[in-house]
């Protein structure tokens, strides 16, 4: 299944660090920032803010010196049996900081195999997910997370779900037209959270950013309740802003 050009942010910082963490990782005794940016192509202005995010996330640390090593996160991600669960740990910790930092519950969403899937989710007492009424797998037309990953596929595999999966009217502000919907997914910018008024569930909206690693498809969504209506976008922001770790842990 072909897909589209892939966004240009978080992921050309996501692309930053990954060099950086082959820098660091050749480097087992150490290796300044001025060399890292040298041996990674980097500017050390640009190479400070992706430092910065690196240790905050534990994939660098930084030693008496002022030298960066490889953090435990990195270490833990390695390889061996455990990978996998140290990754979804890895994730699940990611998603718990970000949902108290936008106070919303947030999701990890995949497109395999043509279904969408949610793969993770992060929600508390004051922030609830949002009531799964109708299967997230017949409502990509509708929710967030299903429009998000739909950008993300050709105009063939978006028909091909839809084949599957017929556009059903959920809510009076559902869209029902292929080609309206269609019209508004070629629309959307790439770097702009895709939001759900309503659209999936009377008293709920949401907003997904896409999360492309190599050539999987997948997004990191947030959901509140309609009285919080009026922090959707700055939390959307915030959300599309902090989506660089997520992407990062996806792609080593």
């Amino acid at each position: 299944m072909a897909l589209k050009p892939e966004p240009t942010a978080p992921f050309h910082s996501v692309q930053y660090a990954l060099r950086v963490l082959e820098t660091v990782s050749r480097h087992g005794g150490g290796v300044t920032d001025v060399q890292i940016a040298r041996e990674a192509g980097l500017p050390v202005a640009h190479l400070s803010s992706l430092l910065l995010m690196l240790r905050r996330e534990g994939y660098v640390e930084q030693v008496a010196d002022g030298a960066y090593v490889i953090g435990d996160s990195l270490v833990l991600l390695g390889s061996g049996l455990t990978r996998r669960e140290a990754l979804e740990a890895k994730l699940q910790e990611t998603l718990t900081e970000l949902r108290d930092s936008v106070g919303a519950a947030v999701y990890i969403s995949r497109y395999i195999d043509g279904e969408v899937k949610i793969t993770q989710f992060a929600d508390g007492p004051r922030t609830p997910k949002v009531n799964e009424w109708v299967d997230f797998r017949s409502a990509a037309h509708a929710s967030a997370v299903g429009k998000c990953l739909l950008t993300q596929l050709d105009q063939n595999g978006r028909r091909d779900h839809l084949s599957r999966h017929k556009i059903a009217r959920l809510t009076s502000r559902t869209i029902t037209s292929e080609r309206i919907l269609f019209s508004k997914l070629d629309s959307q910018p790439a770097t702009v959270p895709v939001l759900d008024l309503q659209e999936y569930a009377v008293g709920t909206v949401c907003a997904a950013v896409p999360l492309t690693a190599g050539s999987a498809v997948g997004c990191l969504a947030l959901s509140l309740p309609i009285e919080h209506a009026h922090r959707l976008r700055a939390a959307a922001d915030t959300l599309n802003r902090r989506a660089a770790p997520v992407v990062l842990s996806l792609a080593i």
